[in-house]
């Protein structure tokens, strides 16, 4: 179609139909092909600028069509536009800016908005040169007319988005052709720019809100870079001030005082500033938050005072480094003089308040660490902070736990800034925080059964938070200094059982010591009926569990607590799920101190082992992933047991022996399933019993063997009943995974023991298998072949060209170009493979590979060479030499194999030149760099093997062949401890 706006100066009718959002499809793409054509064709665009300057059109989506063609020519084709066509665009700008003025009703906000875009790129484009009374040429034509106004304050926003706006990344060009912009308008405009606010503000304060918004917006965005003395006047401020007494107003005004108040400047200066602008809130009434009802200007004069406060800490800082005595100390008193307005948001009931002061809290507590001594005033403030933090940690009446959304996520984050300001004041003053707590902990726990969930869970919380506040190494809590350890310890435990007694303080060997009763374990509140105290009780207990190490008379009861319906058994499955890995890491850290539980509590959780068919429709107590942590902790109370062997093997066999006969029944009844779903519940079910097992073997340690233990048998009665479900026909993948990570653990365990299951599981894995079902075969031979060596070289020798031939053929399956899951199996699986073999090479059994006939041995070094010169997976690439390496090293020598010598110099040496040449071998990476590093040790290794035959190949051969010049093909060989990166082979490669 021939572009119509050339030769008749008309628009394309047809074409415009298109834009309308409910246009058909065809009428659509002609649209998009005419916009194509305006953009490109070098005057077509003038027709738009004629449509915009004339007002030729009424559709709004026309308009903005044609100031989307006007915005691309200036964006990208400004430079190549005649003198006549910039001056166009100004003239079409400036006529449609005057229609506006004319206009009973303005354009529609994303007209608008899209004109102050173009204005933009117009100043930008051309401020500096063709037109630099850009910002006079306006304001003498807009004066005071709402709709030019309003017109004006969008280009000043946009031009700030374009120049000035640090989160946009502009080019260094860009970034010195904006500064020079700013430059310009400092020495130029900026004083009638700052008049023109002053008159809007002034003029449309009551009339026009909404203009004087966008003003108060302009004044924030630009105060940051112009003279602060055109702003920070009487006159302004005072404007300013009172804006925030007009409901309409006020936010935007207070936004705008606060980006006044970020400004950088001298401390002194800055310190003088928010000292007046806090005389005139105060003055005005603004620090009686208290009387204040509209939160939402609440939220924003808070984020106002934490930006006072915050440059009050800076200045302070900046003083007291400079040494600036006597100005840091009046820096500091008009911080301490904001504490008491800080305490009034930091405790409002609207969470955004207070957490809008929470970095000017944690910048003045910062401030009181830095301090030699605290006042008493100080101490007042940081005693304040304490119980406002406290206070503010409580949850409300409307936290739902059992179902938590946006809200609830919120309160959560709020809560972590809170717990920092917590750890703030522990640094500060440890002593303080500790008093502070045990009095709020005390008196709860006293009187815990009459209290609400909020106050009871909060008291707990915090003693859990003092782990973090107050850290130790390893968690030992209850070793070290004297009065923490105390004050955790009576807190975690009951001095006296005989009743209610209260807190007091005493002193033993002149260090302050507190005690207090009934606490933690002792006082009944983990029977409190609430989730969030429930979870809170056992997150501390385990927190603390080293407690119980220094006093295992209370393990008792709270073993009692995690087995029954306030644990394990609890209402919410919330709770009891979390108390199931709870229950596990609390017998982890305790079980030497379970010897006489150990069989009370496998009874005790008997039913919660059980293994849950997957038709009765029952809804256990504990879900599957649960259950591996009950598992777990089972598995560990019978091998750290005191038990004999005899107890301990029989003792594991009961816990083992209800997993393998339901194993059995579950996977004859896969058998003879035909329904899909069902049989995918019925593999679920069988690999959460292989799942199980294999946790129970995480116990084992190299103190405490499964031989020792006397628990082979067991384990080896467990790949009996697991592995014939290697050969399922149905839900093989499943299957197949959670046996093969059942013989990782087995290869780990039983050793020895495990090696005649593997001829048998392995034919069964390989048959029929996908690439990802190779890929994580595969360390499964190489975990084996690593740990046992020589013993499985029989093994190998059989099953090695099977493995590599199924490789092969799974790498040679067809597959769609753009299909990238495939492709990424298949590079995760070449790697695998090349894991392999260097698996193999480097546990000393390499002649299972020389023992595979000569056809198979070249197939397998050939993949090798091409892996290192021609893969673009520096990965690969890296693994494949070092195989290399490794091979050069056992066959390269005198007595190697027969003909590797030639190969070596065929097809080795040529790889370690010809892969850093290749355009893929990128050194910004830092795996392509240890790529390169191994290509290097590779001709170092076999410079040793060879001798002085590889430098007379190098000079008189190979180097010659690649046009290298006879001066550089003098190569000497390498000193022995030079580092392999940086010899004169890695240098050669690079060459």
């Amino acid at each position: 179609m021939a572009c119509q706006s050339v030769t008749a100066a008309v628009m394309d009718e047809q074409a415009l139909l298109g834009l309308n959002p409910n246009a058909d499809a065809p009428y659509r793409q002609r649209a998009m092909a005419y916009f194509e054509q305006l953009k490109e064709s070098p005057d077509a665009w003038e027709v738009c600028a004629k449509a915009l300057s004339q007002g030729l059109y009424r559709d709004d989506h026309v308009k903005f069509f044609c100031f989307q063609v006007l915005e691309h020519q200036i964006k990208f084709r400004h430079a190549s536009l005649s003198a006549a066509q910039q001056q166009l665009v100004r003239e079409t700008l400036m006529k449609w800016l005057q229609s506006q003025l004319m206009n009973a009703q303005p354009e529609k906000v994303f007209i608008r908005n899209k004109a102050a875009q173009v204005f933009a790129l117009t100043f930008v484009r051309e401020y500096l040169t063709l037109w630099p009374k850009f910002f006079f040429d306006i304001l003498s034509m807009v004066g005071l007319n709402p709709n030019g106004v309003d017109i004006y304050l969008r280009t000043l926003m946009a031009i700030d988005a374009e120049v000035v706006d640090r989160d946009i990344l502009h080019s260094a060009e860009d970034t010195r052709r904006n500064t020079l912009i700013k430059d310009t308008m400092r020495e130029q405009c900026n004083p009638s720019l700052v008049e023109s606010w002053f008159q809007i503000l002034q003029t449309y304060q009551r009339s026009h809100p909404e203009l004087t918004c966008q003003c108060l917006e302009v004044v924030g965005a630009y105060v940051s870079w112009i003279d602060l003395n055109l702003i920070a006047n009487d006159r302004f401020v005072n404007l300013l001030l009172a804006q925030m007494s007009m409901e309409e107003l006020r936010e935007e005004a207070c936004d705008c005082l606060f980006e006044i108040i970020n400004k950088g400047m001298d401390p002194v200066d800055k310190t003088k500033l928010v000292e007046s602008l806090c005389q005139a809130l105060h003055s005005a009434g603004f620090f009686s938050v208290e009387q204040e009802e509209d939160v939402d200007f609440l939220a924003k004069f808070s984020r106002l005072v934490n930006g006072m406060g915050q440059s009050l800490v800076l200045s302070w800082t900046k003083l007291a480094k400079a040494g600036s005595g006597k100005e840091a100390g009046a820096t500091l008193q008009a911080l301490e003089a904001k504490v008491p307005l800080l305490l009034q948001l930091l405790m409002h009931e609207d969470d955004d308040i207070s957490a809008n002061v929470v970095g000017f809290c944690y910048d003045y507590l910062h401030v009181l660490k830095q301090l030699p001594q605290l006042t008493e005033q100080q101490k007042t403030h940081m005693e304040a902070i304490m119980l406002a933090v406290i206070k503010k940690l409580t949850y409300d009446d409307e936290y739902n736990f059992e179902n938590e959304g946006e809200d609830e996520a919120m309160f959560v984050e709020y809560r972590k800034q809170l717990k920092m300001l917590l750890d703030r004041l522990a640094q500060v003053s440890p002593e303080l925080l500790l008093e502070a707590v045990l009095r709020v902990f005390s008196n709860t726990m006293q009187n815990w059964q009459a209290l609400p969930f909020m106050e009871v869970e909060v008291a707990i919380r915090l003693l859990y938070m003092l782990g973090e506040a107050l850290p130790a190494s390893h968690g030992a809590h209850f070793s070290g200094d004297t009065m923490k350890t105390s004050t955790l310890q009576e807190m975690m435990r009951t001095v006296s059982h005989r009743g209610l007694a209260g807190a007091g303080l005493w002193r033993r060997g002149g260090a302050l010591r507190f005690v207090v009763s009934p606490q933690l374990v002792s006082c009944g509140v983990s029977s409190y009926q609430h989730t969030s105290v429930s979870l809170e009780f056992f997150e501390t207990v385990v927190r603390y569990d080293k407690f119980f190490i220094v006093e295992p008379q209370h393990i008792p009861s709270v073993l009692m607590a995690f087995l029954d319906h306030r644990g394990l058994r609890n209402n919410s499955p919330k709770v009891r799920s979390r108390v199931a890995y709870l229950f596990s890491r609390f017998i982890k850290t305790l079980h030497k101190h379970m010897n006489t539980f150990v069989e009370d509590i496998l009874t005790r959780i008997q039913d919660l082992l059980a293994l849950a068919p997957p038709e009765n429709g029952f809804t256990p107590l504990l879900t599957s992933d649960d259950q591996l942590f009950m598992f777990e902790a089972a598995g560990v109370l019978i091998v750290n047991g005191e038990s004999p062997v005899e107890r301990k093997q029989a003792l594991m066999r009961s816990l083992l022996a209800p997993l393998m006969d339901a194993f059995q029944l579950l996977l004859a009844k896969l058998l003879q399933e035909t329904e899909e779903e069902q049989q995918a519940s019925l593999a679920d079910a069988l690999s959460h019993a292989v799942g199980f097992a294999s946790r129970t073997s995480k116990a084992f340690s190299n103190k405490q063997t499964v031989k020792q233990c006397g628990c082979t048998e067991v384990y080896r009665d467990c790949l009996h009943c697991f592995l014939p479900a290697l050969s399922c026909p149905v839900q093989r993948g499943v299957l197949r995974s959670s046996v093969r990570s059942f013989l990782h653990r087995m290869i780990i365990c039983l050793e020895e023991e495990v090696l005649p299951f593997i001829p048998a599981a392995s034919e069964h894995m390989l048959k029929d298998c996908e690439a990802k079902d190779l890929q994580e075969f595969i360390p499964l031979i190489s975990q084996i072949t690593a740990k046992f060596k020589r013993q499985v070289a029989p093994f190998l020798q059989q099953i090695f060209m099977p493995l590599v031939l199924a490789i092969f053929e799974v790498m040679a399956r067809p597959a769609e170009e753009n299909d990238q899951t495939a492709a990424l199996e298949k590079q995760m699986l070449r790697r695998s493979y090349f894991s392999f073999i260097q698996t193999m090479t480097g546990s000393g059994i390499n002649e299972v590979m020389a023992n595979q006939g000569a056809e198979n041995m070249e197939r397998i070094l050939f993949t090798i060479i091409q892996g290192a010169a021609d893969l673009p997976d520096p990965v690969a690439q890296k693994t494949c030499f070092i195989i290399l390496s490794r091979l050069v090293e056992l066959w390269g020598g005198k007595d190697g194999l027969v003909g590797f010598s030639d190969f070596i110099y065929k097809h080795i040496v040529p790889a370690c030149f010809l892969a850093p040449l290749k355009p893929s071998f990128d050194l910004s990476d830092a795996q392509t760099v240890l790529t390169l590093s191994e290509c290097a040790l590779t001709l170092k290794t076999i410079h040793l093997k060879q001798g002085p035959e590889f430098l007379q190949f190098l000079q008189q051969e190979y180097l010659p062949s690649l046009q290298v010049t006879p001066q550089i093909a003098q190569v000497t060989p390498p000193r022995p401890l030079d580092p392999p990166p940086c010899n004169l082979w890695a240098r050669l490669v690079v060459l």
